[in-house]
């Protein structure tokens, strides 16, 4: 296994490292990419490439959101569906059998042994990525608040959703409150807190590790993804969510970096 300091890993990819702001974003979602050794889990083409396997556009409003606030990302290079880096490794679905109405065959009937490889090829890489970054900081005294970004479907089980921007959080919710008392500058936007997830749905498993186990704020995003269509729907969301994090920062008492300073509209 490459490290995970390795630009070259397969599974997880380290963008903009060296970022100088004080936000470390997290992607875990990032990629539609099954390894040929899974054989497309034998899902239909269109599965593959669907909302199940992956966040669209997540990575688009990820690095967007790098650039503007001089922060590190930290990136998952495969679908979720192999291994969900969201989900500990004793979850169900941290490699699920079905996700909405997509059955995933290549996901049935895994053994101890199986679920163990994933682990080692796929989350394991991606935490000690994460790991290393918040590490590198620290001995930088660089602060940190952990950011993570996901994109969900306008339509789950035949429900419309009309949230367009979830603001979760789990116990620690003071990067949350600080960004939704900010809500009312992005006016035309459906902004809500814990919607359409919230904890009990399993979904905070990266904060609660990477963020509260290390003592920091953290926040997750979620952008209703028929909003990141193209490039510069991604960069549009990313200059809006600009405007609750940078402030919401400030209010927390945490030094932006000239960069990000730079970055306001």
């Amino acid at each position: 296994m490459s490290s995970a300091s390795d630009p070259s890993n397969p599974s997880v990819e380290i963008h903009h490292r060296h970022g100088q702001g004080p936000v470390v974003l997290l992607c875990e979602h990032a990629s539609h990419h099954i390894p040929a050794d899974y054989q497309g889990l034998g899902l239909a083409p269109a599965d593959r490439r669907s909302h199940a396997a992956w966040d669209p556009g997540a990575r688009g409003v990820a690095v967007s959101l790098s650039e503007r606030l001089d922060a590190p990302l930290v990136a998952s290079r495969i679908s979720r569906l192999v291994y969900d880096c969201n989900r500990p490794p004793e979850a169900e679905s941290a490699m699920p059998a079905r996700v909405e109405v997509i059955e995933v065959p290549g996901n049935r009937g895994l053994d101890a042994a199986e679920r163990a490889a994933r682990v080692e090829a796929v989350y394991r890489p991606f935490c000690e990525a994460v790991t290393e970054v918040l590490a590198e900081r620290r001995a930088r005294a660089i602060p940190s608040v952990l950011i993570t970004i996901h994109s969900f479907t306008p339509s789950f089980h035949g429900e419309r959703r009309e949230v367009e921007i979830g603001i979760l959080h789990d116990a620690d919710r003071r990067l949350a409150d600080a960004m939704l008392a900010l809500a009312s500058r992005l006016g035309h936007r459906q902004v809500r807190r814990n919607d359409p997830y919230g904890p009990e749905d399993g979904v905070t498993h990266s904060l609660k590790l990477h963020g509260i186990g290390q003592g920091l704020a953290n926040v997750m995003i979620e952008v209703r993804n028929d909003l990141l269509a193209t490039v510069e729907d991604q960069q549009a969301i990313a200059e809006e969510l600009c405007r609750l994090i940078q402030p919401a920062l400030a209010t927390l008492g945490v030094v932006a970096s000239p960069r990000e300073g730079a970055a306001d509209a």
